[in-house]
């Protein structure tokens, strides 16, 4: 990986231009970097591209940029969304990273019956998310959307795209996690059946989805429940797997 600064901006990139950056990226750049005039630095904004300028000037709280030339052009990311239940702060943090690392196009906190967080701070994890992108050489910044409701979410969907519900339970409520019966058919196989197209991943909260909100996901025509293994896997490390999973399958890792 490049060693030059990688900035993701607001603002229209074209050759022979010229940038002002303000607050934090000026800072981290002049302050941080300590970067002098003739500088190079990298700049993308999820719209033109990926350029390369370099550092004509700066003063206490401002950096100017001279654009040079386009790198790389604009790419689509898979259409992948990811949904999740909201952890507390630093393993909802460490979702959002995983999964910009790991190429959704869009992020969505949802709440369930069992959430253990009721509110999300998406500036933040806005924040988390422009970090990763601009660490992980993605030319986009996928939107974290507000949180909102399972059953708004579920009202509001869009049939042409898969949900992927990631459900271990079963269905004999005597026993626990549901016992054997009724567990969903692992995510490979359902994922390969169904190949390419607009999807999203469900994932839900420590507790599971209630069983209110499991019999409904399973009653409606675009959701496919999916298993992650033998094992109850905690929310995170569900999501991770869950995305590895269909990028290497239905993704861009093919």
């Amino acid at each position: 990986m490049s060693a030059t600064p990688r900035l993701f901006v607001d603002a229209d990139l074209e050759a022979g231009s010229d940038i002002q950056l303000e607050g934090d990226q000026a800072h981290y750049l002049t302050r941080v970097m300590r970067l002098g005039p003739g500088a190079p630095v990298r700049l993308f904004n999820g719209r033109d591209g990926e350029f390369d300028a370099k550092l004509a000037s700066s003063a206490k709280h401002t950096a100017n940029l001279s654009l040079i030339a386009q790198t790389r052009t604009q790419q689509t990311p898979p259409d992948l969304w990811l949904l999740f239940a909201p952890l507390k702060k630093t393993r909802t943090d460490f979702v959002v990273e995983k999964a910009v690392e790991l190429g959704v196009a869009e992020i969505l906190p949802v709440l369930t019956d069992r959430c253990e967080v009721g509110t999300v701070r998406t500036d933040r994890l806005q924040r988390i998310a422009i970090e990763a992108a601009e660490q992980t050489e993605r030319l986009d910044v996928p939107p974290i959307r507000e949180g909102a409701s399972l059953d708004s979410v579920l009202s509001g969907w869009q049939p042409t795209r898969t949900l992927y519900f990631a459900d271990e339970a079963g269905d004999d409520g005597e026993k626990p996690w549901g016992g054997e019966t009724g567990r969903a058919l692992p995510m490979a196989a359902v994922v390969a059946a169904r190949g390419s197209g607009p999807a999203a991943i469900l994932i839900g909260p420590e507790g599971g989805f209630s069983p209110a909100e499991r019999k409904r996901l399973r009653s409606l025509p675009f959701v496919a429940p999916v298993g992650l293994g033998p094992r109850i896997l905690r929310a995170e490390t569900a999501a991770v797997t869950a995305l590895t999973l269909w990028q290497s399958i239905a993704g861009d890792w093919n």
